[in-house]
């Protein structure tokens, strides 16, 4: 699977890339909304991942903007959010998933493989 994380720290941004590589997706990554919403238009992935609080644009933002586009609508967006889990929880037109921050990460790559299984079908 082609996944885009979007995370702006660098530490879980490079610890969920290592372990989706391992686990055997392709992950490419973004450091905020509007660099990942440029990664996405030039090859859109199956998932993306993304955290709420970044700079320039916001894991919302970016789901507003992914959901605005008639060709990336139906992209599962799985987010990872430390305190704004809730404001998420409530736009479940906009994400598919949300797990709050700390996460184990057995629980994502789960949450990856489920969100999959909806690309496929």
């Amino acid at each position: 699977m082609n996944i885009v994380v979007v995370e702006d720290e660098f530490l879980i941004a490079d610890m969920l890339v290592v372990s989706l590589e391992e686990a055997g997706h392709q992950v490419r990554a973004a450091a905020h909304g509007a660099a990942a919403l440029q990664l996405i238009r030039e090859q859109t992935p199956d998932l993306v991942i993304t955290d709420f609080m970044m700079p320039l644009m916001t894991g919302l933002e970016l789901a507003e903007a992914l959901k605005a586009d008639t060709q990336l609508r139906k992209l599962p967006i799985l987010l990872v959010s430390g305190a704004q889990g809730a404001i998420a929880r409530d736009r479940q037109d906009l994400f598919d998933l949300v797990l709050d921050k700390p996460y184990r990460l057995d629980t994502i790559l789960d949450a990856v493989e489920q969100l999959g299984g909806q690309t496929k079908g």
